[in-house]
């Protein structure tokens, strides 16, 4: 399975999974972050971290760590 942290600029995907600690998982639920949500991974900071990706019409920034609990399944 691929994660979020691990997608290159362009790429589209969807969620499949979310896991990590109660509190990542609420954080990126209240971001609107869901299994079977479509995101594009936008963009990396120029030393690798943090990801943007765009979740319909809002841009997320998100450390590698945390994307990394992201399981995702590529578009």
């Amino acid at each position: 399975m691929t994660r979020l942290s691990e997608l290159r600029p362009g790429d589209r995907a969807q969620v499949v999974s979310i896991a990590g600690e109660p509190a990542l998982i609420q954080r990126l639920s209240e971001f609107g972050l869901f299994e079977g949500e479509t995101v594009e991974f936008l963009n990396v900071a120029p030393l690798g971290d943090p990801i943007e990706v765009r979740l319909g019409n809002t841009r997320l920034s998100l450390r590698k760590a945390e994307a990394a609990n992201v399981a995702v399944r590529l578009l």
